[in-house]
């Protein structure tokens, strides 16, 4: 630093404030100095940074999400990040893998880092793990999964409403006998879309105890072989609900395999890439995962700037897209 302010002409002093985006310095001097720490490459060092800086902020959020290569928290992460680098603040993301010893570890992370505040999907079956932190002023914003065991603020799906949605779309093409395939049980939002499922089969008055049920499928893979297995039983499903976008994937794959594309019907919870170019096109269960990211960015802002009100939990609608395969009526038997 001391080198970058020789160059500019400017005392060490005004180096720090422009590097760190504080107000009252010039363009002409901001520039200058800009211009020298570009010729001499200089990096500040963030955490002597921390340090000197009068808010304590580091501008850094960490983020955890399901898995970076899923689209629906690339969207939400993408999201975030805009928010935040319209704030001059950095994300550090991490993959939860849906793993709680994974998830402790990459909040301990985080906090080692400073970061100023948590967005986070969890898995673990309770988060009190995070009281100190929340009892010191770090403020946490859940995304897609609310927390248990502490209160504090969360921006999920209406999964329930969802998966009733998409179940009461097949009955009403006259789907008695649907399948049910679904993501790891002890997911919260996986008990969610079960339980709007089996709610909406209720309200219909089909009887439970023979639909088929799969569980425990977390990629497309295991949904594909789940998929070819339940298609050698003897009394086959004309439509198909899985309950997540991986899964839905693993599906369609499967049915095509087999030939049944065109007669088993299938509605997956979650938007799938391209599934409106396949014939026939996917119907799903589309959440929002860009307004998800959106408001858990606004927030983490909020409480940055002093919100202090009591912890909101904000749902987001999903919306069903009718694209041709969840349109598909029954087989005729015989």
């Amino acid at each position: 630093m001391r080198h970058v302010a020789a160059l500019a002409g400017v005392g060490i002093k005004t180096v720090s404030r422009v590097i760190n985006g504080e107000p009252n310095v010039s363009a002409a001097t901001t520039a200058k100095v800009l211009a020298a720490a570009r010729t001499l490459d200089y990096e500040p060092d963030l955490q002597a940074g921390n340090l000197r800086r009068a808010d304590g902020r580091s501008r850094t959020l960490g983020l955890l999400v399901s898995s970076v290569d899923n689209p629906f928290a690339g969207s939400m992460h993408r999201a975030i990040e805009d928010a935040a680098l319209e704030r001059g603040v950095a994300v550090f993301a991490s993959s939860l893998d849906d793993d709680p010893d994974r998830e402790q570890q990459a909040v301990s992370t985080f906090l080692r880092r400073r970061v100023d505040g948590l967005i986070l999907t969890t898995v673990s079956e309770s988060q009190a793990y995070l009281a100190p932190e929340l009892r010191r002023g770090t403020p946490v914003v859940f995304v897609d999964r609310e927390p248990a065991g502490i209160t504090s603020d969360s921006v999920v799906s209406d999964n329930a409403a969802g998966a009733s949605a998409a179940t009461r779309h097949l009955l009403e093409r006259g789907h008695r006998r649907i399948a049910y395939l679904g993501d790891r049980p002890n997911i919260r939002t996986a008990q969610e879309r079960r339980r709007g499922f089996f709610d909406e089969l209720g309200a219909a008055g089909v009887p439970t105890r023979g639909i088929p049920v799969i569980e425990g499928l977390h990629d497309a893979e295991s949904a594909r072989h789940a998929t070819l297995d339940l298609f050698r039983g003897d009394e086959l499903p004309t439509a198909v609900f899985s309950s997540q976008n991986l899964v839905t994937i693993g599906v369609i794959r499967a049915l095509r395999e087999l030939g049944r594309h065109r007669d088993t019907a299938l509605v997956g919870f979650d938007d799938v890439p391209l599934g409106d170019l396949l014939d026939p096109g996917i119907t799903v269960i589309a959440q929002a995962p860009q307004d998800i990211g959106r408001i858990a960015a606004e927030r983490i802002f909020a409480r940055l700037d002093g919100d202090t009100s009591p912890a909101t939990r904000t749902v987001v609608p999903t919306r069903l897209i009718e694209r041709g395969s969840g349109e598909i009526t029954p087989r005729p038997e015989g």
